[in-house]
Order: structure tokens, then C-alpha cells, then sequence
């Protein structure tokens, strides 16, 4: 049986988070996708970063990216793959938007699977009922503060009633087909021959083992001419790829630090697990505070240079600057202005890492949106080869030697709901145990 190339296209880079070896692809023209098709690993990433952007963006990209990718397929004579739309373990992004503009692109396909599960963070499928473990406790994703986003929340945990939510009822709950944990476990093959015409799956998995043997039967069941797609987040992925385990540990990566110089932490994300997380990183010797407040973005026109100033003196003395935007929820008229605001506030963060010491050992940004801005516009890269993880979902990528400004840099991609409240300083600590 053919292994089939696994085609992620990621609405932010942190889908990436379970696999290693792999390219990121921060644009989707024909010849940098033919790239993706060509690179040795059964798997590649489209960072789309489409969950930062207005529904009418996002749509435009992925129909962009789908078309592009049909030519770049034909062209590499590429027959066998599987299409993922990669989103957010806790059910924030554009569905059904952008598996429709997929299906719609690249279809016709038997079935979009919906498996949320991604248990390096604590979120597993159960009884069909999305679940993220809060202090230990499993806890219904609607009853999170994550159901509570200002642009893509949502009030069902339920995967049938989320999907007639989130299609306004164009799919009801009736319509989606439910695969629970003991036919996971059991085996689907019979079953995922017999679904057609792009039918909805809610899917169950309460540990990897149940997402390998699920990918096993969907695997098979491409192989007999089925045709699937994804909406996923990232656990499918580690059991479609079937990777060995990473070439450099995790408590190696203080390796690739250049010169053992300090590095630099970039805090865009504002959610309260990642302000926890914070305030234990600012308790450890070595880093320095720096508050953006992005309240002032508009009226103090001297903001990134004030930053970058302090930025320069911490890196003189020896130590790591940890950049954070200050963390007041604020209040927007509608969900439009929140997104504008928030392109904003990434374009200062980009001027700031674009202005930091050229011999910076490491960066860190925190964040799903803050980190795509960094790999697509901060370091302005095509692509970049994942090196692993150096947490549980938090992933390392290095730019390329020929990097103008940051060559053979180590930047670590830490999403915003991801890890206890210490885990971003074990990443620093990690990073500085040389």
C-alpha cells in the first residue's frame, strides 16, 4: 500500500506540534508547494494562518491555496494524498467555512472527519463530547474559556450539536454519524467504506493508540479508492505521519542556541494560561520584563523604539528580554475592528523582533497568531524545516544558514493554550541549561 502524502493546511503553526522533519511552508505559490510534494516526509504544513484572519480572507486563501495545490499536484504527478484542515483543539477557527471551500476545490469526497483530540494538551473526544482537562479535571470545552472567544465562540461541546451550531443548521445534529470508542478501538474499515457524498464524522479518541488504529483503517480505506478530509488538530496528524521518534531530544535543543548567547521571548497571546505562564518565566534569573501597552499603539508613536531600547540594554547585560503586550482585555465595537486591532498590534511586535540583536541566541514566540507572523513576515521565510518538540506540542524550527539576518536561528513556536502554568519557563530553561 502507497503511503499517501498528508497535505496540511494549518490556520495557525502550531498544528505541527506532534511531528518532527517536516517542512513549513509560510506561502502557497505553485513551485513552493511542488517543494512540500517533493520533500522526503510523508507529511507538510501550508501555514495559512487563517484563524487571524475575516471570513471573506480566510475563504479567499484557502480557495487560493486549493487551486494552486491542484496544479502544483498535476504537476508533481502526485495521485495519492489526504487534504487535513488543521484548527484548534479547542474548536476556535472558520467551520464550516473552510472544509467547504476545500470540498469545494478539490473535492468530491466521501466524508470530513472532525477529530479535535490532542492529548499532549489535555483535549480528548468522548461519547462524542469534546473535553479539555482543566487542573486534572475533564471540563466540556463550552464551559472553557476558549467557548467564550470573542470571534469564534461557541455554546455546544456535543460534536453533533456543535456542527448544526456552526452551520446554522445546514447539517443537523441527526445528520452527523458518531464513531465512539469502542468501534474505534474494534475497527471502521466496514464502516468508512460505506459513507459518501462529503458526510460528517464526529470521531472518539481518548488516547493516541485510539487515533493509530483509526488512521490504520482510514489509511486502508483511501488505499480502496474512499476519499477523506479533515478537521483536525494535531494528535490524527502523529497517527496519518507514523514518524519514529525525533533525531534530537528535547533536552538537547540548548544545542542549537547560537554562541550561548541570551535569547528573546515575544509574548503576543493574552489568554489567561499564557499570562500564568508568564509570571512564573519573569520568577527565573536571567530574564527582564518588558510590557507593551498596546492600549497606547495608536496615541505613543515612540512605542517600538522605547521597546527596542530596553530590548538592547537586557541582551548588553546578559540577559533575555521577555516582550509581552500587557494584558487587559480590551473592548471592540464588533469582531471586525478586534481583528484589525490585532493585525496591528502583530505589525509592532514584527518591527520589534526585526530590530532585536542580529546575535541573538534563540527567540521564543508565544502565541499560534504572534508565531506565524514571526516565521511569515518577522523572518520573512518560505519555509522551514521542523526540528521537533521541546515540550509536549511545542515545537522548534531553526532558519536557514543563509538567513540575512538570523542565520541557523532556533525559534521555538509555543501556542498560546498549550502546557501548565510552567511550562513556558521549562522551554526557557531548556534553552539556557548550557
Amino acid at each position: 500500500m502507497t503511503s499517501p502524502k498528508i497535505i496540511v493546511l494549518d490556520d495557525d503553526p502550531t498544528g505541527s506540534q506532534t511531528v518532527h522533519s517536516c517542512l513549513l511552508l509560510m506561502r502557497w505559490d505553485v513551485e513552493t508547494l511542488k517543494l512540500g510534494l517533493a520533500d522526503q516526509s510523508p507529511i507538510f504544513f501550508v501555514l495559512t494562518n487563517s484563524r487571524a484572519m475575516s471570513p471573506e480572507q480566510a475563504l479567499a486563501t484557502v480557495r487560493e491555496v486549493c487551486r494552486n495545490l491542484k496544479q502544483a499536484l498535476q504537476e508533481s504527478e502526485v495521485k495519492e494524498f489526504l487534504v487535513v484542515s488543521r484548527s484548534d483543539s479547542t474548536l476556535r477557527g472558520h467551520y464550516p467555512l473552510e472544509t467547504d471551500a476545500i470540498a469545494a476545490e478539490l473535492g468530491a469526497f466521501d466524508a470530513h472527519f472532525l477529530t479535535p483530540a490532542f492529548f499532549e494538551g489535555g483535549r480528548f473526544t468522548k461519547d462524542s463530547v469534546h473535553y479539555l482537562l482543566v487542573n486534572g479535571v475533564p471540563t466540556p470545552v463550552h464551559q472553557t474559556e476558549f467557548a467564550q472567544d470573542s470571534v469564534f465562540g461557541y455554546r455546544h461541546s456535543y460534536l453533533p450539536d456543535y456542527v448544526a451550531e456552526k452551520t446554522q443548521g445546514r447539517i443537523s445534529a441527526e445528520q452527523v454519524e458518531r464513531f465512539l470508542l469502542g468501534e474505534i478501538r474494534s475497527g471502521t474499515l466496514e464502516r468508512l467504506m460505506q459513507l459518501h457524498d462529503n458526510q460528517c464524522v464526529a470521531v472518539d479518541a481518548e488516547t493516541q493508540a485510539d487515533l493509530d488504529r483509526f488512521a490504520q483503517d482510514l489509511l486502508t480505506a483511501s488505499a480502496q479508492g474512499k476519499r477523506f478530509l479533515f478537521r483536525s488538530a494535531a494528535s490524527l496528524l502523529t497517527a496519518l505521519a507514523a514518524l519514529p521518534p525525533q533525531p534530537v531530544a528535547s533536552e538537547s535543543m540548548a544545542q542549537y542556541v547560537r554562541g550561548g548567547k541570551p535569547g528573546a521571548v515575544i509574548v503576543g497571546s493574552h489568554v489567561k494560561k499564557t499570562t500564568e505562564q508568564l509570571e512564573e518565566l519573569l520568577k527565573l534569573p536571567g530574564t527582564q520584563a518588558i510590557e507593551v501597552n498596546v492600549a497606547e499603539l495608536q496615541a505613543q508613536h515612540d512605542l517600538l523604539d522605547q521597546t527596542l531600547a530596553q530590548a538592547h540594554q537586557s541582551h548588553a547585560a546578559g540577559r533575555t528580554p521577555v516582550i509581552f503586550t500587557s494584558r487587559q482585555e480590551l473592548s471592540f465595537v464588533d469582531a471586525q475592528t478586534r481583528l484589525d486591532f490585532g493585525v496591528a498590534v502583530s505589525k509592532l511586535l514584527m518591527d520589534i523582533l526585526r530590530g532585536l540583536p542580529a546575535d541573538l541566541g534563540f527567540l521564543v514566540s508565544k502565541g499560534g497568531i504572534t508565531s506565524n507572523d514571526t516565521l511569515s513576515d518577522g523572518l520573512a521565510l518560505r519555509s522551514a524545516r521542523l526540528l521537533g518538540q521541546i515540550l509536549p506540542g511545542v515545537s522548534v524550527i531553526t532558519t536557514a544558514a543563509e538567513h540575512p539576518q538570523f542565520p541557523n536561528l532556533p525559534v521555538v513556536l509555543f501556542p498560546g493554550n498549550v502546557g501548565d502554568r510552567f511550562a513556558l519557563a521549562a522551554a526557557y530553561q531548556k534553552l539556557t541549561a548550557a
